[in-house]
């Protein structure tokens, strides 16, 4: 039997990519996926979402749009019609993935792959009732919903992000439970369509790990909208269409049509013969070293199942980075600079240190902050909404530590924040490179140039 170099299972974005840059390294590669291509990201999570997002933007935008002199009256919103394109974004991207694949030269198989025996090189992996042996072995299994611990969770009409991506009706009443990335997006998608959405969140502020100023800001801006917030607020039953929580010492009751239970996501280890081999599990998740190596010689483990910054782009690095290890170019992961996005409307973007992150580590730093209201360009096309700049720097060595930034198309311009704090650029390095006039990304040497 013809042994390949590299075997990877699960074909998320850390697997596919993996796949794709194996290849084209010219290492014979198998990717075994139990489902479709592009895992969770594209399938039922990032893609799909944002597809979503879009259409109750425009939306709500026109019908909101009387301060940019336009009026359009009798405007409808076709929720058949968004799913249906929605679906055909994910076929688009899912073949295109596989055409991808195939032109490197990638073997995918689809089914569920299990680790029977592996050592010194040779690992045996059983899918479709026939075995495949490779040289190397990349786990990128991904995540799962964490499920919610509570009394009529299982209900019909209680939902996770894959049931509610796909609804066919737009629900009167929305309890949204998790008041972090997914539940934030779903919520505003809700509500820019009409539906009373209620969010219950057990911490106190909203946008998980986010700068508490900017957690602030969104929320009044969702509140504006409509979304109604209950924070310090723990969900104990979920009844006949009903959500009761306790919060502040007692307990209340809010109906809902729909519930959607996001209260985050956790590994995948188990099912596929992890234990068979030996791999070192660690609260849950892969233990991994900064190259992706795990404790078994020639085994590697990328993207959600190591539990270190489950987010889509992360994978795609961490994907890189093993392929680059396996093959001798010296590479490694690092962490401190990954931005994070939040598509609600108004988005949020971060790369970097908060403040508290900062002052935790015991660092010196100035924080200098600018309303996005000092850009002409987000003042052209944004009406009746707060947005701001705000950016961490080492008082020491004038380092940049952290942005964040909440208004506008941030998510689109986060990445240069990034790549300012991966190179650990100065202020004065900054203050140096030409920003495109007008544009939002402006605001970011603004701010720099207030210190």
């Amino acid at each position: 039997m013809a042994i390949n170099d590299l075997i990877i299972l699960g074909a998320g974005p850390a697997g596919y990519v993996a796949a794709h840059r194996a290849g084209a390294a010219g290492l014979k590669t198998v990717l075994i996926e139990k489902n479709v291509l592009g895992g969770v990201c594209l399938n039922e999570g990032c893609i799909p979402s944002k597809t979503l997002l879009n259409s109750s933007k425009l939306y709500f935008q026109v019908r909101h749009s009387q301060s940019y002199g336009i009026t359009a009256p009798n405007v409808t919103f076709d929720i058949a019609a968004v799913m249906a394109r929605k679906e055909k974004i994910i076929d688009t991207l899912r073949k295109g993935i596989g055409t991808t694949l195939k032109k490197q030269h990638v073997t995918v198989e689809t089914g569920n792959g299990t680790i029977l025996s592996g050592g010194e090189g040779a690992f045996r992996v059983r899918v479709n009732g026939r075995d495949v042996d490779g040289k190397r072995l990349l786990v990128c299994t991904g995540s799962e919903a964490v499920p919610l611990p509570v009394s009529g969770a299982e209900r019909e009409f209680v939902y996770t992000n894959r049931e509610i991506l796909s609804i066919d009706f737009i629900p009167k009443r929305l309890v949204v439970v998790g008041g972090g990335v997914t539940g934030l997006e779903i919520a505003t998608f809700f509500t820019e369509l009409g539906s009373s959405v209620a969010v219950v969140e057990i911490l106190p502020s909203i946008g998980g790990p986010i700068d508490s100023e900017i957690a602030g800001i969104l929320r009044k801006e969702l509140e504006k909208k409509g979304i109604v917030f209950n924070l310090r607020a723990k969900v104990t039953a979920i009844g006949d269409h009903t959500v009761s929580f306790e919060t502040d010492g007692r307990t209340r009751t809010v109906e809902a049509d729909i519930v959607l239970v996001s209260v985050g996501r956790k590994p995948v280890t188990k099912g596929f013969g992890l234990e068979n081999i030996g791999i070192y599990v660690e609260n849950g998740a892969i233990k991994t070293d900064e190259r992706g190596r795990t404790n078994i010689p020639a085994v590697w483990a990328a993207g959600d199942v190591n539990g270190v910054s489950m987010l889509a782009h992360t994978a795609f690095r961490e994907a890189e980075v093993c392929v680059n290890d396996m093959i001798g170019n010296k590479d490694r992961m690092r962490y401190s600079a990954v931005p994070t996005v939040i598509y609600t409307h108004p988005e949020v973007a971060a790369a970097g240190l908060t403040q508290a992150d900062a002052e935790k580590r015991g660092l010196e730093v100035e924080v200098a902050k600018l309303p996005l209201s000092f850009s002409g360009r987000y003042l052209a096309e944004t009406d009746g909404e707060r947005g701001m700049c705000k950016v961490i720097i080492d008082k020491q060595y004038k380092r940049l530590l952290g942005v964040h930034l909440i208004g506008g198309m941030c998510s689109e311009m986060i990445f240069g924040a990034a790549a300012m704090i991966e190179q650990e650029l100065r202020v004065d390095e900054i203050n140096k490179i030409v920003f495109p006039h007008p544009t939002v990304s402006e605001i970011i040497k603004d701010t720099l140039w207030s210190v």
